[in-house]
């Protein structure tokens, strides 16, 4: 029988029912034919054209497969990338749509068995982000093409541009205030006590300008009373160092402020060192040139050497390595272990560890030697190390 004209109805049928997705399980992926029933796809498996492409794959079957397999990741990924872009999706969402064109590279063809193996695989190849939730497998495409990392850094390059923009607006703007000011800086108001040269006198206050609440006068009587207090010091200041000779005596107060500040003063004038290695201290190992054998290892400084470098043990292995301080980082022991402080004011000085501040990236520690033994102060963590 022959076959049916274009414009017959049993073609315009055969056409209908060609169109649109069929049974995967009546699709042979290797001559991409679609065969609408079962008696159709037997009697094309015993067709003499599925039997050549079947020698074809038998001699290089990992080559068909590995072909295939490309074909699914690729359309996959494009599917994902033009119609989600970088969003969080679910992945059987992205499969349903592209499985959708009815000559789509079906995935019992390819390497992988199931979707969630496939989307397993994209994450560990680093193709995209995945996670697994209660309700499925989500995935993320990450976009790696440069025309995009090229426009991030563009964007990145603008947003810092602006930014300096307005810090270099913000500086202008306070050099022309300090400009108006004529160089300037305003006088800050000093408050004195108000005293009384005799225990007689009497001490009185205008304020019958200030219940009509008008701040001209209100700024008058200010500057006439600071004016006021001033004259009175002055006059306590000559009469004191002419008749008594004698020294004020200080407050609790004063003493208290005046000894923090000389204690501030001698922090200050310390000298910080570019070097911290010392004898005795556990530190951890954090360079990786060594290899994974010693990588985050705590070891003993047992030497130091051009105070820059030193020899230390290990702690595990008891090997001894020659390094310099850029590879060694200080090791923080558990509240209520010894340390030695090895950087700042109180340099050299043994200590105990009472606490840690996460957030400041110091602790609190009690000086055991030293002039100030007993003392509380805070260090960072990189300026002391726990006592071996």
């Amino acid at each position: 029988m022959g076959k049916a004209d274009f414009l017959s109805p049993k073609a315009i049928s055969n056409r209908i029912k060609s169109k649109g997705l069929q049974k995967l399980r009546w699709y042979c992926q290797m001559c991409q034919k679609q065969c609408r029933d079962e008696n159709g796809f037997k009697c094309h498996c015993m067709s003499e054209s599925h039997q050549r492409q079947l020698l074809l794959a038998s001699e290089n079957p990992t080559k068909f497969m590995d072909f295939f397999s490309d074909e699914f990741k690729s359309e996959f990924l494009e599917l994902l990338r033009r119609r989600f872009g970088t969003k969080r999706v679910h992945n059987n969402i992205v499969y349903n749509e592209y499985i959708s064109h009815r000559e789509h590279v079906h995935m019992n063809s390819t390497q992988w068995e199931t979707l969630t193996d496939f989307t397993k695989w994209l994450g560990r190849e680093g193709l995209c982000k995945v996670d697994e939730t209660p309700k499925g497998w989500y995935i993320q495409y990450i976009d790696r093409d440069p025309e995009t990392i090229r426009r991030q850094e563009e964007q990145a390059r603008k947003k810092k541009q602006e930014l300096d923009d307005e810090e270099r607006s913000a500086r202008f703007i306070q050099e022309q205030v300090r400009r108006g000011q004529g160089g300037k800086e305003e006088a800050e108001p000093v408050y004195t006590e108000l005293q009384r040269e005799s225990e007689e006198e009497k001490v009185a206050f205008n304020l019958g300008a200030a219940v009509a609440g008008s701040s001209k006068s209100s700024s008058v009587l200010g500057t006439s009373a600071l004016k006021a207090a001033a004259s009175v010091k002055r006059k306590e200041t000559a009469a004191g160092s002419d008749s008594r000779g004698e020294k004020k005596k200080k407050s609790a107060l004063e003493e208290i402020i005046e000894m923090e500040e000389k204690k501030k003063k001698k922090q200050s004038s310390a000298v910080r060192t570019d070097y911290w290695l010392q004898p005795n201290i556990v530190v951890k190992i954090v360079t990786k040139k060594l290899g994974d054998k010693y990588h985050k290892k705590k070891a003993v400084v047992t030497e130091v050497r051009d105070r820059y470098g030193g020899v230390v043990k290990l702690v595990d292995s008891g090997d001894k390595l020659k390094l310099d301080q850029n590879h060694l980082e200080t090791v923080i022991p558990a509240p209520g272990k010894r340390v030695l402080i090895l950087n700042g004011p109180y340099r050299d000085t043994e200590a105990v560890l009472e606490g840690i501040h996460e957030k400041k990236f110091s602790a609190t520690l009690t000086l055991d030697s030293g002039p100030q033994k007993g003392d509380s102060v805070d260090v960072a963590y990189e300026d002391f190390s726990k006592l071996a």
